[in-house]
């Protein structure tokens, strides 16, 4: 099928990226810039180059796609929902436009979504995708997304809303963050550490995206964790053993992290248990099911991207 996908270059638009194309599809990227272009063209897309807050710069090419996958987020301008909101309403004005007469397609048009699970909150039992939205601040902006994509669902075009968990894998991620910091010798843990995190392996996500591509009656809210509840402490605590010298851990009171991080610290002292019960049900698996059961080849992984 032919997708156009946003967000290939990052952390996890880019594994959904190598996931399409090793399926088969024929995929076109947008990027920012020619250098970019050209690290996804290795990788097998047709990069398109134009900007996520000009939706001009990239509305043709939406035309002819037979799906839509929406995995970037402009976190550096300080106008992310805005910029987000009007690349969403022109993907769904492209998917609602009639085909070409005499073209075919093997199923109605898609649109995938990537929100998050911070859209729940605190959860005080384990919460699938019928659970109620709490979000925390830095997400306070995506139920209304989540809601403008699911209404576009129709009897010609199906939508979808993926909400991963805390993703790792490779170098990049509050796993890779903890690494990093780890290595240095110095771990801050926002709140007692106690809190749980519901997490999900890159390739394990980008799976998933590439099951519902392939799924003609998938639509509606998606979770995408490895269910393994595991705490934050868990996670340090893994991680000691396989350092050469290992990092002191310091907890940070959530005023203090607030003060420092701004609502960035609410998520990590986020306290989630969360279950992906309508993603398993399409025959989704994740491959790891730790991260502090795996922490020495998540070490490593994380190590090869820093040469």
């Amino acid at each position: 099928m032919r997708i156009f996908l946003t967000g290939a270059t990052g952390y996890i638009g880019a594994a959904v990226l190598d996931a399409l194309v090793r399926g088969g599809h024929d995929v076109t990227a947008l990027v920012r810039d020619n250098e970019k272009a050209r690290r996804v063209g290795r990788r097998g897309a047709h990069p398109v180059v134009g900007n996520l807050a000009e939706p001009e710069s990239f509305r043709a090419i939406t035309d002819g796609q037979d799906g839509y996958v929406h995995a970037a987020f402009d976190s550096a301008s300080g106008r992310g929902p805005a910029i987000e909101q009007a690349a969403l309403e022109t993907i769904i004005a492209a998917a609602r436009r009639p085909r070409t007469a005499g073209t075919t397609a093997p199923q109605k048009r898609f649109i995938i979504y990537t929100s998050g699970v911070w859209v729940l909150g605190r959860t005080l039992e384990p919460a699938s995708e019928d659970a109620p939205l709490n979000p925390i601040a830095a997400s306070a902006f995506r139920p209304a997304h989540e809601q403008l994509v699911l209404d576009a669902n129709s009897d010609e075009l199906r939508t979808v809303v993926v909400r991963p968990g805390v993703v790792y894998g490779g170098g990049a991620g509050m796993i890779g963050d903890m690494f990093k910091a780890a290595s240095n010798g110095l771990v801050r843990v926002v709140g007692d550490g106690n809190n749980h995190w519901p997490l999900v392996y890159d390739r394990d996500l980008a799976d998933l995206y590439a099951r519902l591509v392939a799924a003609p009656d998938a639509a509606g809210i998606y979770h995408a964790n490895d269910e393994g509840d595991e705490r934050v402490n868990d996670i340090v605590g893994a991680i000691k053993p396989y350092l050469p010298v290992k990092p002191d851990v310091r907890y940070v009171p959530i005023e203090e992290a607030r003060h420092k991080m701004g609502v960035y610290a609410d998520a990590m002292a986020l306290d989630q248990v969360v279950r992906s019960p309508r993603a398993r049900a399409l025959g989704w698996t994740p491959t790891l099911h730790s991260v502090a059961g795996n922490a020495a080849r998540l070490l490593e992984e994380w190590r090869e991207t820093r040469n």
